[in-house]
């Protein structure tokens, strides 16, 4: 190693110390010490650990060392020297500190003390600095890198679907208009607005999903996926849902349901592995944290396993897999059902499952992750593949611990006839789809796909129980800061 080379935080403990001259760059965390040697935490976002920095007044002068304080960041030129401390290998002991950046220990919100999630939420630009949240995006970012390499590995290809578009996936119609119009004169024709007028000459929106776009690419690459954020004008305020989040949504040609299924489990147990190998420390200190957290809980509100034993429970099991009859019948028969303890009471066949039916059969029933399939037609989208009963589809969701539905997909209805049928059914505009029409008249095959919100998927990682902790500047009904 060259002389004062610059490393990061993570490089510098993995190191060997033996008096090495090093440099390193970060943010203060904490400052202690006596009249003649402080001593500073220091961390660079490389990992959930700090480096210690001895700092003697002989060395650095008095003025420096009144100047830093938590949040400033500095850059430290030093020794790595063998710690005897219990807690840590190394310390650096400084030979020179510059302040790059002041932070007024009067106005600095983050001091060294706990801070409530609420009150972080508000400060989104700076809890990066957090051990929580620093902990959650590397996790983030390590979730991500597996998407892509799990998919790559499988030879999938990844296609960029529309941001702006004129369909409704869905049909939900839950969605955010997107206009050039002038709305204070807004072109109005026959008691309507008039798009001809509007920037793409059609009424736009940002898109809910990139499934059906998917699907056209699937149905010549043969294996594509999807990895891009979607938009949802659902006026919801729950600790689960999201405005703008983000969806990962492969689609395979020649895969029937069952196939679909084994896809989306072996991809979430690679995931979940992927982070257990290479994140930890991060691990370890979200598990630490979930128990804290909930040791103010009674004891039937708590996680019957913590956060790592979760984790490795769900890659070391096969997911329980059974028919919406199924679950159906077992909800109807079961204690909360018959003391109309749930809050919508299952009645038979057609009801629609809450969150609080599909973690009653995941929590208390099967205690592991659940696939559910052939749902009846009547709750799914007009898109899925129709069964021979004529009253259920292709169609199956996973459904996780403290999470709920995590993942929702389908075999894809292939036949023309039966999707054209289906999309008057349901009212859906085949004149706006007729490209996704046309992908049923030429070359036609059967196919499936499935999308996972990956918010949900890391509050299932990290153990943060409200979603908008997971994602960097949260999008929500009256909240669009940062």
């Amino acid at each position: 190693m060259s002389d004062n080379q610059i490393i990061s935080v993570k490089e510098i403990l993995e190191l060997e110390a033996s008096n090495q001259k090093v440099e390193v760059k970060g943010w203060i965390r904490n400052k202690r010490g006596s009249k003649t040697t402080s001593f500073l935490s220091i961390n660079d976002g490389s990992t959930i650990k700090t480096l210690q920095v001895i700092a003697e007044d002989q060395i650095i002068n008095e003025a420096t060392i009144k100047d830093i304080t938590t949040g400033c960041c500095v850059q430290i030129n030093g020794i790595l020297k063998k710690s005897i401390g219990a807690n840590q290998r190394s310390e650096l002991f400084a030979k020179k500190i510059k302040i790059l950046g002041l932070a007024d220990a009067n106005e600095y919100p983050l001091q060294p003390k706990k801070h409530s999630l609420e009150f972080l939420r508000e400060k989104a630009h700076l809890r990066f600095r957090t051990n929580t949240f620093s902990a959650v995006f590397r996790l983030r970012h390590a979730l991500t890198f597996a998407v892509h390499k799990f998919f790559n590995d499988k030879g999938f290809v990844n296609i960029h679907t529309p941001i702006i578009t004129g369909a409704d996936a869905e049909g939900a119609g839950e969605m955010f208009q997107v206009t050039n119009l002038n709305l204070e004169d807004t072109p109005i024709v026959d008691g309507k607005v008039d798009y001809t007028k509007d920037f793409f000459n059609i009424k736009t929106n940002l898109t809910v999903s990139g499934q059906l776009e998917a699907e056209l690419g699937a149905l010549s690459l043969g294996q594509v996926y999807t990895f891009g954020p979607t938009f949802r004008a659902e006026n919801s305020n729950t600790s689960r849902h999201l405005s703008e989040f983000w969806m990962i949504e492969p689609e395979v040609a020649f895969a029937d349901l069952e196939e679909n299924m084994d896809l989306a489990e072996e991809f979430l147990k690679y995931c979940i592995q992927y982070c257990i190998t290479n994140c930890e420390d991060d691990l370890r200190f979200l598990d630490s944290r979930l128990a804290n957290e909930e040791k103010s809980l009674k004891k039937e509100e708590r996680s019957e396993m913590g956060l790592l034993e979760r984790l490795q429970f769900v890659i070391e099991n096969d997911f329980e897999r059974l028919t919406y009859r199924e679950a159906i019948d077992i909800l109807r028969n079961s204690k909360p059902n018959k003391k109309k303890k749930f809050k919508y009471i299952i009645e038979g066949f057609g009801s629609d499952l809450q969150s609080e039916h599909e973690r009653y059969l995941v929590e208390k029933k099967f205690k592991k992750p659940l696939i559910i399939s052939d749902y009846p037609k009547g709750v799914k989208a007009f898109y899925m593949k129709q069964n021979e009963d004529g009253e259920t589809v292709r169609a199956m969701d996973i459904l996780f611990p403290q999470i709920g539905e995590i993942i929702g997909g389908s075999q894809r209805e292939e036949d023309l006839n039966k999707l054209s049928n289906r999309m008057e059914e349901m009212e859906i505009c085949k004149e706006e789809l007729w490209w996704y029409l046309e992908t049923r008249k030429f070359g036609t095959c059967v196919h499936s796909g499935f999308g996972l919100g990956f918010e949900r998927l890391i509050m299932f990682v990290t153990g943060m129980k409200n979603i908008r902790d997971v994602i960097p500047f949260p999008r929500t009904p009256q909240n669009a800061d940062f």
